[in-house]
């Protein structure tokens, strides 16, 4: 099914490796660095972080970048929070110290075979999906990347017969040279994170990475009706994905017939599910079945695992109902397009919460999609006056703003009404008063559920 894994690096011995960034990935980097014989500086702009590292080959240098120490070092690893162009990485690279992100240190290392999925929207659940699809025929499975696993805490202790599904965000993309998984797929490209690459130019590029250095037997997927996607074009086969063409003409493609998923893989045709037995949004049960047919798993299998999954935390994800008021938490839509499909996603009146911190997003499509859905919209966080002002000049009127979660929920408690559903779905970033949009959901599902 797939090339051998390029076997694991030993190089590291006594080398000097600079870890920038002391989040999960950093963290992980530096202990997988260690243990293999590296001498650890670990990094952070931070004066304290909530890690004391037992390895004596690890130090900590905290409270201020390391500009003064760069010549000492062989290689720079960061995490995918760290900024690629802070002026310490280019002097670095000038110096001509190579910088790496935890992804790339992971594949120096890796045994086994990769499957890798990035996109704007989608990338938690269809990894997710992924996941229980491929542990259905190999128990060695495992789910890492950003959904929430480092790839270096468990990449060199895999077995060759194991199996690496990752998520994988641009942040991650940005800092690979040789990664090469071999089965890519590429969601979705739309606005996002140009407070950081600036253009969607850029912004695909990034997402265009992770097939790079892929070989004409690997695989990459593709969303055929998202235009930046269908445009791209990797060296190996491609499989296009589509909820609304037949893909006629295409050797290999996953699409809808009648509400029907079916699929065209080089000469064999195959049904795998009516949309009505499943409970996930078509483009994502379309992207799991192109990605794991790929990976030659019968169809059969395919659709037993869409038939009964249930969904990821904090994507539409149920939490209460008070007095006929649904609570669903859609903390994970950190972006338009991600909101844009939880609003799809509820059929009965709406009460928003939204707002958060500002990405340099537009949010004029979003604020057109309330009209007819959105009975009050509640915002808060950095983004919020952005938000009331973009609402005014598209003539939505219904909006309040409020300066906590707690007084967002409280707010559309009162208002709501036997029938509604009370959504949180922020359209931006969480970082502006949470650590993620994790605990964002995490402490809305809190307040909701301790509602009187």
């Amino acid at each position: 099914m797939f090339a051998d894994g390029n076997g694991v690096n030993t190089d590291f011995a006594s080398k000097n490796v600079l870890v920038c960034g002391l989040a999960k990935s950093g963290i992980s980097a530096a202990k997988l660095l260690a243990a293999y014989g590296a001498n650890v500086t670990a990094q952070d702009i931070k004066p304290t972080v909530d890690w004391q590292p037992e390895h004596p080959n690890i130090r900590l240098f905290l409270g201020r970048n390391p500009d003064e120490i760069l010549t000492n070092f062989d290689l720079v690893v960061i995490s995918p929070g760290v900024p690629f162009d802070l002026p310490f990485l280019q002097k670095a690279r000038l110096l001509g110290i190579p910088v790496w992100g935890e992804v790339e240190l992971a594949y120096t290392f890796r045994k086994t075979p990769i499957i890798a999925i990035t996109g704007t929207n989608g990338k938690t659940t269809v990894t997710t999906l992924v996941g229980e699809i491929m542990r259905r025929i190999n128990h060695k499975t495992v789910v890492v990347g950003n959904i929430g696993v480092p790839l270096c805490d468990c990449v060199a202790e895999l077995d060759t017969d194991a199996l690496i599904v990752a998520e994988l965000s641009s942040f991650q993309l940005e800092t690979v040279h040789d990664f090469s998984p071999e089965i890519s797929a590429v969601l979705n490209i739309s606005p996002d994170h140009l407070d950081r690459h600036k253009t969607m130019a850029i912004y695909k590029k990034m997402k265009a990475r992770i097939y790079a250095k892929q070989i004409p037997e690997d695989y990459a997927v593709l969303n055929y009706d998202n235009p930046l996607t269908r445009s791209m074009l990797p060296a190996c086969k491609t499989v296009f994905f589509s909820a609304v063409s037949g893909l006629a003409g295409k050797e290999a493609a996953v699409f809808l017939d009648d509400g029907i998923i079916k699929a065209r893989m080089y000469g064999k045709n195959s049904e795998i599910v009516d949309l009505r037995e499943i409970n996930i949004l078509p483009e994502n049960a379309l992207a799991a079945a192109a990605i794991c047919l790929c990976a030659d798993v019968e169809p059969t299998i395919i659709a037993d695992v869409l038939r009964n999954f249930k969904g990821v935390e904090h994507r539409v994800e149920y939490v209460t109902t008070m007095d006929g008021v649904d609570f669903y938490n859609d903390s994970k839509a950190t972006n338009i397009d991600s909101a844009l499909k939880g609003l799809e996603m509820i059929q009965r009146p709406i009460i928003l919460i939204g707002g958060g911190y500002d990405k340099q997003a537009d949010f004029e499509p979003w604020v057109w999609a309330f009209f007819g859905k959105v009975k009050l919209l509640i915002v808060l966080g950095q983004t919020a006056d952005k938000i009331i002002e973009t609402c005014k000049l598209c003539g939505f009127t219904a909006f309040e703003k409020v300066s906590t979660l707690e007084d967002a929920v409280k707010l559309a408690r009162k208002t709501a009404e036997s029938g509604d559903t009370v959504l949180l779905s922020p359209a931006c970033a969480s970082w502006d008063m949470f650590r993620s949009y994790e605990e964002r959901g995490k402490r809305f599902k809190e307040i909701a559920l301790n509602q009187k």
